[in-house]
C-alpha cells in the first residue's frame, strides 16, 4: 500500500465516505473509486456494473468492484440515472488501479438534482 502523501486526491472531485468519487461534467456526473480506495484494494480484477438505463438513489449500491483481496460494493454519489458505463473495464479492470480518475472511471450518471454533487466532501 502507498503512503498517503503519495494517493492523488484531484481538486476537481468530490468524495463519498465510502471513497467514492464524483466530478461533474457539463450535466454528466462522472463517478469511480477513488485513489484510496483502489489502493486499500489492491489489485482489480473484476469490475461488475449496471445497466445503462438503471435508476439509483443517492447511496445504493451500483455495483462491485473484485480485487485478489475482496470484492466490495460502490455506492452511488449523486442520485439519478446512469446514462454510461466504462465497459472497457470488464476486459481490463486494472485499468482502476492505474487511473482511477481517469480511464479507470465507472459510470457517467444524469443526476436527479445537479446540486446535490455539493453535498459530497472535497477531500
Amino acid at each position: 500500500m502507498k503512503d498517503i502523501s503519495e494517493l492523488k486526491f484531484p481538486e476537481n472531485v468530490r468524495y463519498t465516505k465510502d471513497h467514492e468519487w464524483a466530478r461533474q461534467e457539463g450535466d454528466i456526473v462522472i463517478a469511480g473509486i477513488s485513489d484510496y480506495a483502489q489502493d486499500q484494494l489492491g489489485d482489480v480484477v473484476y469490475v461488475e456494473l449496471p445497466p445503462v438505463g438503471d435508476r439509483f438513489e443517492n447511496g445504493d449500491v451500483f455495483g462491485t468492484v473484485e480485487s485478489v483481496k475482496a470484492v466490495s460494493e460502490m455506492f452511488i454519489p449523486v442520485a439519478g440515472e446512469v446514462v454510461a458505463i466504462n465497459a472497457a473495464l470488464s476486459d481490463t479492470p486494472d485499468v482502476v488501479n492505474a487511473d482511477p480518475y481517469g480511464a479507470g472511471w465507472m459510470i457517467h450518471i444524469k443526476p436527479s438534482d445537479p446540486t446535490s454533487l455539493e453535498t459530497l466532501m472535497t477531500r
